[in-house]
């Protein structure tokens, strides 16, 4: 059996997210702040007339804010990629920086995160997959929405 996997980048490394939980991938669009918000939330958008919230996923895996975000100007108009999840009834979108293919793996090659990660970044990803150029970090929907921001 083999998973297949939407892979987007984040600070030039390389994730993927279960294909079976995105709803979809769309550009940049216009981020309407919200005041008191936690760090790692820049705002909500509207996406055909649903409104969903944007996580800043570099800064929610503890890897510094997001050059994306960093981007935005005074009208909020956030630069990179949103890939809208779906996860217990929850739409939200994740803020990264690029996006890449949907890949297939043969799940025999999956392995555990790497030791060398620590903290948020460790108990959010779900594992690995080898590959040719490095490997692709394999993040947890269920884990990214439910991380208690400290």
């Amino acid at each position: 059996m083999a998973e297949q996997l939407c892979t987007f980048w984040l600070n030039k490394t390389y994730f993927g997210i279960d294909v079976q939980q995105v709803q979809e991938v769309i550009r940049p669009q216009v981020i309407t702040r919200v005041p008191l918000a936690p760090p790692d939330i820049c705002g909500l958008i509207n996406v055909r007339g649903q409104i969903i919230t944007v996580i800043d996923l570099q800064q929610r895996l503890d890897m510094g804010e997001s050059v994306s975000r960093l981007n935005i100007p005074q009208k909020d108009q956030a630069q990179g990629f949103n890939i809208i999840v779906c996860s217990d009834h929850e739409v939200v979108s994740l803020l990264v920086d690029d996006v890449g293919d949907v890949l297939e793996f043969p799940e025999n090659t999956f392995q555990p995160p790497p030791a060398t990660l620590k903290g948020r970044m460790r108990q959010i990803l779900t594992g690995a997959y080898p590959f040719a150029e490095g490997f692709l970090l394999v993040v947890d929907t269920e884990k990214i929405l439910n991380v208690k921001v400290t």
